[in-house]
C-alpha cells in the first residue's frame, strides 16, 4: 500500500505506476521485490512482541483488593457487553495478583 506524497491519499496500482485517486499524482511502482501481493490467507506464526510481563506494563491506581487488602492495583478497561453499554474496569492487585472487575451500573 502506498500513500500519495502530494495529498496523503491512498494510491492505486495501475500499469506499473502508483496513481493517486484524489489528486492524480503518479510515481513509478519500482522493483516488484519491494511489494508482496498474496492471494488468500497463509498459515501464520505467532510472533512474541512483548519484552516482559504484559501485566507489569499496565497503569496502577489506588484500589482496595478484596483478597489481601492491598491499596494498589494495575487496571485496564475492556468492552465485554453490548457496544451501547460502558466498558468494564478490571483490576489486578500489585501484591497477590488477585483479579476483580468493576461494572458501571
Amino acid at each position: 500500500m502506498e500513500f500519495c506524497d502530494e495529498c496523503g491519499s491512498m494510491m492505486k496500482a495501475e500499469d506499473g505506476m502508483w496513481v493517486c485517486g484524489s489528486c492524480g499524482h503518479e510515481e513509478p511502482k519500482g522493483d516488484s521485490a519491494d511489494y508482496t501481493v498474496t492471494e488468500g490467507q497463509e498459515d501464520s506464526e505467532i510472533i512474541e512482541t512483548s519484552q516482559g510481563d504484559e501485566e507489569s506494563a499496565l497503569p496502577t491506581t489506588e484500589a482496595h483488593c478484596p483478597n489481601c487488602g492491598n491499596d494498589r492495583a494495575r487496571w485496564y478497561m475492556q468492552q465485554i457487553r453490548a457496544a451501547d453499554e460502558s466498558e468494564t474496569r478490571f483490576f489486578i492487585c500489585t501484591e497477590c495478583d488477585h483479579k476483580w472487575r468493576e461494572d458501571d451500573n
